[in-house]
C-alpha cells in the first residue's frame, strides 16, 4: 500500500504540477496587469468593510475561514521540510510562489463568488471550484462536459478535504504535543481534537466562521510575534540569512548548488499546500461571503495568500534559518545523508522526518525547553482550525453532489438524504482526525499532498479556461471605483451568464435605489 501511495504522490506532484501553478501564476499576474501591486492597500481596506447576513458572512469572517485553510502545518512543519530537502533557497520559492498566486487566487475566488448560490437546507451561501464549473458554461455546447468535470471536483475535494488531507494537521499536532509532553500517548490528542472538532463544525457555516475570526488572528499574531522576537536577538544573523535564501534558490551558494531543482520543487510544493493559490480550496470561503460585488472578496482573498506565506511561513523560516536550526539532507530524503550541518545538530541523530524539530529547537534558543510546548500550543491552534475549514468545504462539495436530492425526504430515518450524509461525513472526518494522530508523518504527509495536487491539478486547468467573466468583473469593479462609487454588480451588462444569484440581486439593488 505504501508502495502505491509514493507512486502515486510522485505522478501528481510531477514537474508538470510545478510549471503549471507557475506559469499560471505569471499568466493572471501578467493579465491582471500586476493586481495584487496596484491593489495592495485597497486588499487591506476591503478586508474590514461588510457585515454578514442570514445567508453570508463578512469578509473579515471569510478571510478568516480561508486563512483558517491555509495557515496549518505547512506553515511550521511544511516550512522546516521544505528547507530540510530543498535548502534554504526552498524558502524564496514558496515567496515567488505566494506572490504569483495572489493572482491565482483573485481569479478563483472571484468565480466563486460570480457563480455562489443558496444551500436549500440551510439557506447560506455555496460556491466553489464544482459550481463554477458547472454554471459558467452551462449555456454553451460544453455544458455536459463541464458537468462531469465539476462532479469530478467535488468527489476529489470531497476525499482530499474529509479523508486524505486532515491527517497531515492532526499528526502535525499529536506529534508535536507528544515531543513536547511525552507521557501523553497521540490517541489521547487526536481522540480530544475530535471531540472539539464535533462541537464546531455541527454548528454549520456560521459557528466555523465565528470561532474563525477569533482564533486565527489571535494565534497568528502571537506566532509572528515571538518569530520575530527570536530573529531580532538574532539580528547579526539577519543579513547572512538573506544572502543564503537568494544565492542558494539561484544555484549560486557552493553548498547548495547541487540541489537547485530541489529548492524550487519543494518550495513549490509546500508554499501551494501553505498558501493554497490555485488549489480550489479559496473559492469555497469566498463564495460565503455577503458583498455587492465579487471583485471585492475576490481582493480580500488574494491578500490572504500574503498573510499565510510571506507573513507567517516567512516568519517560521526566518525564526530556523537565524538561528541556525536545522540540517538539509541530499536526494531530497533522510536516506541520501546529510548535506549540510549546522552547530545546533552536531552530535544529533538525523531525525527521519523532519519538520517542527527545527522549529522548536529555533525557539529554545529564546527560552531553553520552551521551544517544544510552545510549537505544540501553536500546532494546536493551526491545525486545528484547518481541519475545521476543510469540513467546510467537504461539506459544501457533498451538498453540490447530492443537488436537489439533498432535500429528499427519507422515511424511515425520518430526515433529508442531505441531513444524513452530511453526519455521515461528519463521523468519517472524525475518524480521520483520530487516525492521523496516530500514523506515521510520512504516511500523513504522502495522503495529503496526493489530495492537494489532485485538486491543483483539476482547479488550474478549470480556471485557465473560465478565466474571462473574472477579468469581466474586475474591470467593471474597477470603472465603478473610479467613478466614485460603491461598486455593485450586475453580470447582464457584461454579458456573464450563469451568475443567477447576482441576477437576481443586482434586480433588488435597482428597485431599493428606485424606491
Amino acid at each position: 500500500m505504501g508502495t502505491v501511495i509514493d507512486t502515486l504522490n510522485e505522478w501528481i506532484w510531477s514537474r508538470g504540477l510545478i510549471f503549471l501553478c507557475l506559469g499560471a501564476g505569471i499568466y493572471f499576474t501578467i493579465r491582471s496587469r500586476f493586481l495584487q501591486v496596484r491593489h495592495f492597500s485597497h486588499m487591506i481596506s476591503l478586508m474590514f468593510k461588510g457585515e454578514s447576513s442570514e445567508s453570508g458572512v463578512s469578509s473579515f469572517q471569510a478571510l478568516a475561514m480561508s486563512l483558517a485553510g491555509r495557515v496549518g502545518a505547512g506553515n511550521i512543519v511544511g516550512v522546516a521540510t521544505a528547507i530540510a530537502f530543498g535548502g534554504p533557497g526552498a524558502l524564496f520559492w514558496m515567496w515567488a510562489t505566494a506572490f504569483l498566486g495572489a493572482s491565482t487566487s483573485f481569479v478563483e475566488c472571484t468565480l466563486g463568488q460570480i457563480y455562489k448560490t443558496k444551500d436549500p437546507l440551510t439557506g447560506e451561501y455555496r460556491g466553489g471550484p464544482a459550481y463554477y464549473f458547472h454554471r459558467a458554461l452551462r449555456h454553451t455546447r460544453a455544458s455536459g462536459l463541464f458537468k462531469i468535470y465539476a462532479l469530478l471536483f467535488a468527489a476529489v475535494t470531497v476525499l482530499a478535504c474529509g479523508v486524505l488531507m486532515p491527517g497531515i494537521q492532526a499528526n502535525s499536532m499529536a506529534e508535536s504535543m507528544h515531543t513536547a509532553w511525552p507521557s501523553i500517548d497521540k490517541w489521547v490528542f487526536g481522540t480530544a481534537s475530535a471531540l472539539i472538532l464535533g462541537f464546531v463544525i455541527i454548528g454549520g457555516v456560521k459557528r466555523i466562521a465565528n470561532f474563525a475570526a477569533v482564533v486565527v488572528p489571535f494565534m497568528a499574531i502571537v506566532y509572528i510575534a515571538l518569530a520575530v522576537v527570536v530573529v531580532l536577538i538574532n539580528a547579526d544573523q539577519i543579513p547572512e540569512t538573506i544572502r543564503l535564501i537568494f544565492s542558494s534558490a539561484f544555484g549560486l551558494d557552493a553548498g547548495f548548488g547541487a540541489i537547485l531543482g530541489s529548492a524550487i520543487m519543494w518550495g513549490v510544493k509546500r508554499g501551494i499546500y501553505s498558501n493554497e493559490a490555485g488549489q480550489g480550496t479559496g473559492p469555497h470561503a469566498a463564495a460565503a461571503a455577503e458583498v455587492s460585488h465579487p471583485a471585492k472578496q475576490g481582493l480580500v482573498q488574494a491578500f490572504a495568500v500574503y498573510i499565510d506565506t510571506l507573513f507567517v511561513c516567512s516568519a517560521t523560516g526566518f525564526l530556523i534559518l537565524s538561528t541556525g536550526a536545522y540540517r538539509v539532507y541530499n536526494d531530497e530524503s533522510v536516506a541520501g545523508g546529510i548535506l549540510q550541518n549546522t552547530p545546533l545538530f552536531d552530535g544529533v541523530e538525523p531525525d527521519p522526518e523532519p519538520g517542527a524539530t527545527y522549529v522548536q529547537v529555533g525557539f529554545d534558543t529564546l527560552w531553553s525547553g520552551a521551544g517544544a510546548s510552545f510549537v505544540a500550543i501553536s500546532l494546536a491552534f493551526f491545525c486545528f482550525t484547518t481541519i475545521i475549514a476543510y469540513y467546510y468545504m467537504a461539506e459544501t462539495n457533498l451538498r453540490f453532489l447530492l443537488g436537489k436530492a439533498a432535500t429528499t425526504f427519507i422515511r424511515p430515518l425520518r430526515s433529508t438524504l442531505g441531513r444524513d450524509l452530511t453526519l455521515l461525513l461528519q463521523a468519517t472526518i472524525l475518524v480521520a482526525v483520530v487516525y492521523g494522530a496516530v500514523t506515521t508523518p510520512g504516511k500523513a504527509w504522502a495522503l495529503g499532498d496526493i489530495g492537494v495536487g489532485a485538486m491543483a491539478w483539476l482547479n488550474i486547468i478549470g480556471i485557465l479556461i473560465l478565466q474571462q467573466p473574472a477579468y469581466k468583473a474586475l474591470r467593471d469593479y474597477e470603472s465603478q471605483l473610479s467613478m466614485g462609487k460603491d461598486p455593485v454588480f450586475d453580470p447582464k451588462p457584461l454579458g456573464i451568464r450563469g451568475a443567477t444569484f447576482w441576477e437576481s440581486y443586482s434586480r433588488t439593488s435597482t428597485e431599493k435605489e428606485v424606491v
